[in-house]
């Protein structure tokens, strides 16, 4: 089970995982690559040297920035591995360190818009920045040099749409699985019909219900659904709590 999946909660499902532009890694590592090319240089001049002790200083000169260059840009390389920006079927997240993990999110409902800024470049490359805007202060609120942006936006607001309907009650949410019978049993007479009780309806708090008119309203203010489809709901709603 990877870390990601210790952090979401009960029904949420991962719906897309990335990472930064591999440009990032390379400007991340770009001391490690010159150190690796102040190497090459060194054992270049090294070899005009006659044997002796200069000779042998170039060579540890050598090896450590070598070695030194490398260690560096494996661990940028992890840094940038670990750095992820996953849209779950309830959240954006941001989970970064290789060590020590940060996990930063933001609710899909409590955001209002994104803002994709690429450069020409960015698109050639395919890369570019998302900005998330949210009704809280604390959260997620630009992601920088993001890999495929488009596609990473569009994902989100399908997510934060889908999660709309299941609030509104405009989309049922997955039940449980049925378990069938072990062994068949013998068929009983059918209980006589009897009308439905209101009271079998499922009760709303009033946190959920205040939750769910303010995404109906939202939906009635977009256009997705009518003023009376709004009012119609409403009323069902009052009625349940």
């Amino acid at each position: 089970m990877g870390y990601i999946d210790q952090m979401l909660a009960s029904g949420e499902q991962p719906l897309v995982r990335d990472h930064q532009h591999w440009f990032v890694l390379l400007a991340d590592a770009f001391y490690g690559i010159l150190a690796i090319l102040a190497a090459i240089v060194l054992l270049f001049l090294s070899s005009n040297v006659g044997p002796g002790a200069p000779r042998d200083i170039l060579g540890f000169v050598v090896l450590a920035l070598v070695i030194g260059g490398l260690l560096y840009i494996v661990w940028q390389a992890l840094r940038w591995r670990s750095e992820e920006y996953i849209v779950t079927s309830r959240r954006v997240l941001r989970m970064e360190g290789v060590i020590n993990k940060r996990v930063i999110d933001s609710s899909l409902e409590k955001i209002n818009d994104a803002v994709l800024t690429q450069s020409i470049f960015g698109r050639m490359f395919g890369f570019g920045d998302l900005e998330i805007l949210t009704a809280s202060e604390t959260g997620i609120s630009r992601l920088r040099m993001l890999r495929q942006p488009d596609d990473f936006k569009r994902a989100m607001l399908d997510a934060k749409h889908e999660l709309e309907l299941e609030l509104s009650g405009a989309k049922p949410l997955p039940g449980p699985p049925i378990r069938m019978p072990s062994a068949p049993r013998e068929p009983a007479p059918a209980p006589a019909p009897s009308p439905a009780s209101p009271t079998a309806r499922a009760e709303l708090t009033a946190d959920e219900l205040t939750r769910t008119l303010g995404s109906l309203a939202d939906l009635r203010d977009r256009g997705a659904i009518s003023a009376e489809e709004y009012e119609a709901k409403k009323a069902d709603l009052l009625r349940r709590l």
